[in-house]
């Protein structure tokens, strides 16, 4: 009897009445032969979806079940949604897949796709490998063609109880490899639960947040495998569309380049030297992305869409299947009846889909038909597919109060899962009893791999759950700016003497620190064939403050290309691009602007190597204008000076150069880090020193620079998270610890002092995350006495962080802060109340010096 929540009980008892009610076909059906006389489906691939729906089912099941005892940490679960192991029937199991969290049938069926890749090519061919749905042959099977490896060109992650201990899984597996018999009227079908196992297990151990999960290691229950190419993602709000866009952008990138290669004997390459690699997906791969209804409203979800259909528009294609799971509810909101359809359908550039997740055999024909249009045209689509929500968003979600008791009933009578027993029941390939037998078996062998997974050991320190967030290996950073120095001195001298006109930039006298920028950009352009430069302005106009002047002519609009004016999108791109194997170079047009998009930085850039243990990477390197002091230009969008949300990205890196001849070392590091680690770097530029020329007096020309010339960017090296010292006079009374524009004005600040007999020694921090805590200590300690110059704000601003690593060092001597008001930077002089100026950096030494 349905109780006001649907509760497990519930369903499974709904479901067991469901399929002893069905009568028995008058005749059995060969497997082999279509489940209908016009289906694109056979029964033996209508069984294989079953046995993918149930596992999920029970799945869900067990999650209830762990959490009832308090085992389980996880109980979103799939039930009503299964559907979607037809969507990815019709897909190959190469083609890169984004999941939201009700995709339990979609990664059993992406397993067992996978698993039978060794399957013999005459009996291999994915759906739309052969003609669209409408007109698909029947007995078209879903298997990859032989040979295929799945997967997104990364390692994928070793199982260890895989690798050493299969347990019973591995003798059903066995079992079910024995030659088959003829179907006949009292025998089962073939099939069952083994080729499901290891993915039941995988989703299993993410409920127990079992340390030996294969992707997130017991981080989150995620569905991601590098070896299913499928990408591991926690959002739940349609942050990871931006992302697939990208990816869809770059995979067309990387096919057109591959197909050129091949043309020339020419292979693709990622990065630079020993670890360069080829695209990591198949030249006609495409990307699914699925999310749920209630996402279709958030702003991630509205630039994603609105990001496909501008460069679809303008004729660049990007080859992305987005799938809407509809059912409905947004927790316990509702979708008002129609709307989803309707904004769906709207989306200019995108084409819409649609099907009844609920019925299997036209769920498999309209998304074969849509993965097919992706591939063959390399243009967006959307497939909305209706389902229904079963058993409530989560365990503790009680439906009873925005739903009523025959809205539930209405769901039950939906149950895909008991639509596709159906279906085999109608058609004869099975009997209600032999697909209640399948599900009890799928029910005992999940609750025993339950059972199984409990005695796993789970993250035991806080070291075991950083390990994979962002690792750092300098010595390898230094011998990628190493062999990048030889090559633009050696085998690549000719077209670095091409690409600057004949004169290479260490020939054209000092910089500024654009102009450094400008040319550290082009020299890794040269070393890194698969770095691209994009954002607002930065092609034609070469970016607002001319940073990027220059480097379309020389590299072409294939790398260098202007993008809407969407830093959520402009981020998505980078995010994909970088996953799919590119080195992106994103640049935000000013600080402020990056808040409107910071998630993607923290959700999803940051989060990729802790949720993946490694098996993916997102490297790329943000490129942002700001901070504030810009003369004759203002107001607190152009002179932005908040940074706290970007140092309090776990794993992030932050650079902020403040001289010529550091910006351009430190962009070198900074690529080569993204290269050989998948570091996610910010490289915050001060705008007031792009064109600054002078530091004492006008015309003296201190803040410019010479640009090094190859042979000594190895001695140039800048590490991430050292800092840079200038010492004036004696250097032994006072330490200024500062960075960005306050470098320029506290070495005008130590002039001053000098006149007065006082040494000062002023610390360029150059990197805020991670801070050169050790540089700091140091310098610190020789002096002991401290004056932090923080330009951003007293609250959350960078001199707190200084102020903490002093006093857990144990420093025991005098600090002071000077640094910005809690203020928005108001327009013209009056932003000078507000900011620091050298003068308070001098009356702050003094009084300092005065205790």
């Amino acid at each position: 009897m349905l109780s006001d929540v649907t509760t497990p009980q519930d369903l499974d008892d709904r479901f067991r009445e469901t399929l002893a009610a069905l009568p028995a076909a008058q005749r059995r059906r060969d497997p082999a032969d279509p489940v209908t006389d016009d289906a694109p489906l056979t029964g033996a691939q209508a069984l294989d979806l079953f046995d993918a729906q149930v596992t999920s089912r029970q799945l869900d099941l067990a999650g209830r079940w762990l959490r009832s005892f308090g085992e389980g940490f996880y109980t979103i679960g799939s039930a009503g949604h299964e559907g979607n192991a037809a969507v990815a029937a019709a897909l190959r199991p190469t083609d890169p897949a984004l999941l939201h969290y009700r995709s339990g049938a979609f990664y059993c069926q992406r397993a067992a796709q996978a698993a039978a890749e060794a399957t013999p090519a005459d009996q291999a061919q994915p759906a739309d490998q052969a003609q669209p749905a409408a007109s698909t042959q029947p007995g078209t099977s879903t298997q990859p063609p032989a040979g295929t490896r799945p997967g997104t060109g990364t390692q994928p992650v070793v199982d260890p109880q895989r690798a050493v201990d299969p347990g019973p899984a591995a003798e059903l597996e066995a079992a079910d490899q024995s030659e088959p018999s003829e179907p006949s009227g009292t025998e089962p079908p073939t099939g069952g639960f083994a080729a499901y196992a290891d993915a039941a297990r995988d989703v299993l151990r993410g409920m127990v947040a079992s340390s030996q999960e294969p992707i997130a290691g017991g981080r989150h229950k995620v569905f991601g495998r590098a070896d299913l190419a499928i990408v591991p993602t926690t959002s739940t709000i349609a942050s990871h569309l931006p992302r697939a866009v990208g990816m869809g952008l770059a995979v067309e990138r990387l096919r057109r380049l591959d197909s050129a290669g091949r043309r020339t004997g020419a292979g693709v390459r990622v990065g630079s030297g020993a670890g360069a690699a080829h695209a990591p997906w198949p030249p006609d791969a495409i990307v699914v992305c699925s999310f749920g209804d209630a996402s279709v409203n958030h702003a991630s979800a509205t630039a994603a869409f609105n990001t496909a259909g501008w460069y679809d528009h303008g004729k660049l294609r990007i080859p992305v299947l987005f799938v809407c799971e509809d059912n409905g509810l947004g927790i316990s909101v509702r979708s008002p009846e129609g709307w989803v359809e309707a904004t769906l359908r709207a989306k200019p550039g995108i084409r819409y889909f649609s099907a009844d997740g609920t019925d299997p055999v036209q769920t498999y024909a309209v998304a074969a038909e849509a993965a097919a249009w992706v591939r063959r045209t390399r243009r967006p689509a959307v497939l909305h597919l209706r389902t229904v929500r079963l058993m409530g968003h989560a365990g503790a979600d009680a439906e009873s109060a925005y739903r009523s008791s025959p809205e539930l009933a209405e769901d039950l009578d939906r149950d895909p899962v008991a639509a596709t027993a159906r279906l085999l029941v109608d058609a004869g390939v099975a009997t209600g009893e032999e697909l209640l037998a399948r599900y009890d078996e799928t029910g005992w062998q999940v609750r025993r791999l339950a059972e199984e997974v409990l005695g796993e050991p789970k993250l035991a320190s806080a070291a075991d759950v950083v390990s994979a967030l962002a690792p750092r290996r300098p010595m390898r950073v230094a011998r990628a700016v190493a062999d990048a120095a030889a090559r633009a001195s050696g085998s690549g001298a000719g077209a670095r003497a091409e690409a600057f006109g004949g004169k290479p930039p260490e020939l054209s006298g000092p910089m500024t620190l654009a102009q450094s920028i400008n040319a550290a950009l082009a020299d890794g352009m040269l070393d890194h064939p698969q770095m691209a430069i994009f954002g607002e302005d930065v092609a034609a106009k070469g970016g607002v403050y001319g940073v990027t002047k220059g480097l379309r002519d020389r590299f072409g609009a294939a790398r260098v290309f202007d993008t809407l004016l969407d830093e959520t999108s402009v981020l998505g791109l980078g995010l994909g691009a970088g996953l799919a194997g590119m080195l992106p170079v994103p640049e935000i047009q000013y600080l402020a602007y990056l808040h409107n998009a910071e998630d993607q930085l923290r959700g999803e850039a940051a989060t990729m190597r802790f949720f993946s243990q490694g098996a993916f990477r997102n490297p790329m390197v943000v490129r942002v204008a700001g901070l504030a002091y810009q003369e004759g230009f203002g107001g607190h969008f152009h002179n932005d000076n908040s940074v706290a949300v970007l140092r309090d990205v776990p794993g992030l890196v932050v650079a902020v150069p403040a001289r010529p001849d550091d910006a351009a070392p430190m962009l070198r590091t900074c690529l080569a880090s993204a290269a050989v680690d998948g570091s996610v770097c910010v490289f915050l530029e001060p705008i007031a020193l792009y064109h600054t020329r002078d530091l004492y007096a006008d015309g003296d020309g201190e803040w410019l620079a010479g640009y090094p010339e190859p042979g000594a960017w190895v001695a140039g090296h800048v590490p991430i998270g050292r800092a840079r010292v200038y010492r004036v006079g004696s250097a032994d009374d006072l330490t200024i610890i500062t960075f960005g524009n306050g470098v320029r004005m506290s070495l005008r600040a130590a002039a001053v002092l000098a006149e007065e007999g006082v040494g000062t020694r002023v610390v360029d921090l150059r990197w805020l995350a991670p801070l050169p805590v050790a540089d700091i200590i140091r310098e610190s300690s020789a002096t002991g006495r401290v004056l932090v110059v923080d330009e951003t704000r007293r609250s959350g601003g960078v001199g707190e962080g200084v102020i903490a690593a002093l006093v857990d060092a144990g420093y025991v001597g005098a600090a002071r802060r000077v640094a910005a008001v809690d203020s928005f930077v108001p327009l013209g002089p009056a932003a000078r109340h507000v900011l620091v100026s050298a003068e308070a950096i001098t009356d702050g030494a003094r009084t300092l010096l005065a205790r």
